[in-house]
């Protein structure tokens, strides 16, 4: 038998939810150098904000750094100062050709912060995913009213779409684990 289309949706939404959350994280600071850091930052090019990945090559050393190689020397000054200005707290060595961004080692209470600040998004989506569920319980009740659902049915789409929703928390609680041990192992 196939999914009913409130639990198709449902799911749909939850998967969609997860997929969010997993890219917020990939976002979050960890100890290693990642590229993933400086998508959100943007340059002023020409007039329009542009990503640090669309103006130059980004290379991860194996220095604990990033190497920022633009394409066009004249957009150095503008990645630089774009930086400089996040909220990274990191400020790149300018060689005259490409710009380094060194990762210090981060303390134990840096590891910690930043582990609450993903325990807090990964709530976030746990929220969401609980509002999916929420939504697709009021349209079963609603479809059971109107008597388009029979009660035993409603009663198994219920338990169906509790069995969805464990299955999507499940799986924020296992990205949380990953990106807590990322942030933790030196």
């Amino acid at each position: 038998m196939s999914k009913h289309p409130i639990l198709k949706d449902a799911d749909g939404k939850m998967k969609k939810s997860v997929a969010k959350i997993e890219e917020e994280l990939k976002h979050l600071r960890t100890g290693r150098p990642s590229p993933a850091v400086l998508e959100e930052i943007k340059v002023d090019y020409y007039g329009t904000p542009t990503p640090i990945n669309q103006l130059a090559t980004i290379t991860v050393g194996n220095d604990r750094s990033l190497s920022i190689k633009p394409w066009d020397k004249s957009t150095l000054k503008l990645i630089e100062r774009a930086i400089m200005a996040s909220d990274l707290g990191l400020n790149p060595i300018n060689d005259g050709n490409s710009l380094k961004l060194i990762f210090p080692t981060p303390t134990t209470e840096q590891r910690q912060k930043w582990v609450k600040k993903a325990k807090d998004i990964v709530e976030q989506g746990k929220i969401a995913v609980r509002n999916i569920r929420r939504d697709a319980l009021k349209s079963i009740k609603n479809s059971q009213k109107e008597g388009s659902i029979p009660e035993d049915d409603a009663r198994r789409l219920e338990d169906e779409l509790q069995k969805i929703t464990d299955e999507h928390i499940k799986e924020l609680d296992k990205v949380f684990e990953n990106k807590e041990k990322e942030i933790m192992e030196f």
